[in-house]
């Protein structure tokens, strides 16, 4: 499922909401989880999951193609893990 899929599935199961209000919340939304990730916050879900954000260091790769070894700087990524009503629904 797309973001614009979402929407739309949000915006038919609420009639009285007009579309272009559910796309604002659903952006809306979107945009408090990133803006805390990029803070180092963790955003918790309860039933659905936690994003966080986990620090990769700088190491050593190598290029594919030629072999030759690359320095890969540090980063931060996001991190996912689901809850505990998700993974039984999946496993149900």
């Amino acid at each position: 499922m797309i973001k614009s899929e979402l929407i739309a599935k949000i915006a038919e199961a609420n009639p009285h909401l007009y579309y272009r209000d559910v796309e604002r919340i659903v952006s809306k939304i979107f945009d408090e989880i990133t803006s805390a990730l990029s803070r180092g916050d963790r955003v918790e879900l309860r039933g659905f999951g936690a994003f966080s954000v986990k620090e990769r260091p700088a190491r050593v790769g190598r290029n594919p193609r030629t072999g030759e070894k690359v320095e890969v700087a540090e980063k931060r990524v996001p991190y996912f893990k689901t809850g505990k009503d998700l993974r039984e629904r999946l496993n149900s």
